[in-house]
């Protein structure tokens, strides 16, 4: 199972130079609710709802969103190993939660400051 960052969603949505590996959108892919709130907000800010809109829907409609628990909160309130934006700490306290859940979930995400929590976190990355 795939953890999908919204910085690999973006990259998909908008052709950028970056791209994940193909074999990522055949496997089961897992994110934080967080992720349908992001793309919107950076589509709207872009404008490109309307252009990006539907491809962005087919993106959403791949993927479990999994809700903010108070675990995963909980989570997201103590430190992390590396210095990390908010919403990477509410992504890695998801990812988190999942794991202790006993998911086998790779982190996929082309953000360098969020990739090195995940690792010094012990938690695998997909590329």
């Amino acid at each position: 199972m795939i953890y999908l960052d919204t910085s690999v969603a973006l990259a998909e949505l908008f052709a950028e130079d970056q791209k994940a590996p193909e074999s990522i959108w055949s496997e089961p892919l897992v994110a934080s609710r967080l992720l349908e709130y992001e793309l919107w907000s950076c589509l709207h800010a872009r404008r490109a709802a309307r252009t990006h809109g539907e491809a962005a829907r087919e993106i959403l409609a791949r993927v479990s969103l999994v809700e903010l628990t108070p675990t995963a909160l909980a989570r997201a309130l103590e430190p992390f190993p590396a210095p990390v934006r908010t919403l990477d700490a509410l992504h890695l306290a998801t990812l988190h939660y999942l794991r202790e859940a006993r998911q086998q979930v790779r982190l996929a995400t082309f953000d360098a400051r969020m990739r090195r929590a995940a690792r010094a976190l012990g938690m695998p990355t997909a590329f």
